[in-house]
């Protein structure tokens, strides 16, 4: 699967699932109605879509530099942790405006969805990868500029030609 068509399906499956449950979930918690969460959840979802492009853009060319192949448990948690913190600068307001509710109240929730976020991104991301099989830079075929010019796309170095 090309780069890009694998963000495409890892993004939409991911928000789909995450609309849901965020809309459910926040008009019992917050006792609201369904429209002003769902509206909270689409939101958040559309400013998530455009981070996740741009932070797992990111996170796989610094993958492609590391030693290390694959997805360790410890990467996956910097993952989770890096794209969920770039997220609660811009859904705070956002939660408290919707919702009218203070931005303490909004990071209160933004909090619970945060501790549920960094759950599910770590468990939607080892299920999608066993599924879709691992990205190319964490098997090791980062982008050309990342490979020294005697070495093979599959990470086993080749003589030069002579």
């Amino acid at each position: 699967m090309s780069p890009l068509l694998r963000r495409i399906v890892y993004v939409t499956l991911y928000e789909l699932i995450a609309i849901v449950v965020v809309s459910a979930a926040l008009a019992w918690i917050a006792d609201r109605p369904a429209l002003d969460s769902g509206i909270v959840a689409v939101a958040s979802s559309a400013i998530a879509i455009g981070w996740a492009f741009v932070f797992n853009a990111m996170f796989e060319r610094w993958e492609a530099t590391r030693r290390v192949r694959g997805r360790t448990p410890g990467r996956r948690v910097a993952h989770a942790i890096g794209f969920e913190g770039g997220l609660v600068v811009v859904l705070v307001p956002l939660i408290a405006w919707q919702l009218d509710v203070s931005l303490w109240e909004a990071f209160v929730y933004d909090f619970g969805l945060i501790v549920f976020f960094l759950v599910y991104t770590f468990v939607f991301t080892w299920v999608f990868d066993r599924v879709f099989g691992l990205p190319a830079s964490a098997r090791g075929e980062g982008p050309p500029a990342t490979r020294t010019r005697t070495e093979e796309p599959s990470g086993s170095a080749t003589r030069p030609p002579v």
